[in-house]
């Protein structure tokens, strides 16, 4: 029999782990909230530098893309860069950023899955990777889901060739963060007259 305090040290861990992954995703969250107002403030600046700008669609994407841990919103920088500069050059950019970055979770699956391979949704994704893996990388990428990172770490895992994750896993995300753009490009033209 356990002592009654070894219960109250569980619970402990456990809600503080809870605290400090909530409080990350937070910080994250506020952080691309931040990005994505002084985009809006300074966009005049940022379209007449034009491949910074572009530089940074693709560079955010592609490092919260990588975080495997921590999701952090990207889209939103997406979103907010393709109202200040073009969103078609915007989401294919960012597209390809994004999908380099989920190159870790690809990484991680190749390197060995042992971490992941007793979620229960990993073993759904890696039945749907072993029948229909381009479709599977296509569709995960293209849709809004924290489910991408599963979906390339049992594509590592399964040894699916690199070139197919990033051909077809890089057309969904493609697709979506020029989606994303175009969004952010009209919604500004009705937010605009409030900024002025």
């Amino acid at each position: 029999m356990e002592p009654p305090h070894a219960e109250n040290a569980e619970v402990k861990t456990t809600k503080g782990s809870w605290l400090r992954q909530h409080y990350l995703q937070i910080v994250a969250f506020t952080f691309a909230i931040l990005l994505c107002v002084l985009i809006i403030v300074f966009r005049k600046h940022i379209a007449a530098l034009g491949v910074y700008g572009y530089l940074g669609a693709f560079l955010v994407p592609m490092l919260c893309c990588a975080t495997i841990i921590v999701p952090v919103p990207g889209l939103i920088i997406v979103f907010t860069l393709g109202a200040v500069l073009n969103p078609l050059l915007v989401g294919i950019i960012s597209g390809v950023g994004g999908t380099i970055g989920e190159m870790t979770g690809y990484l991680l699956g190749y390197g060995g899955r042992s971490a992941i391979e007793n979620v229960k949704v990993y073993r759904r994704v890696e039945n749907w990777m072993r029948r229909w893996a381009p479709v599977t990388l296509f569709v995960l990428a293209l849709v809004p889901n924290p489910f991408f990172d599963i979906a390339g770490a049992a594509a590592g895992a399964l040894r699916v060739p690199l070139w197919k994750f990033l051909v077809y896993g890089g057309t969904g995300r493609i697709i979506k963060h020029t989606a994303f753009a175009f969004a952010g490009a009209w919604g500004i033209v009705s937010v605009l007259p409030f900024l002025k």
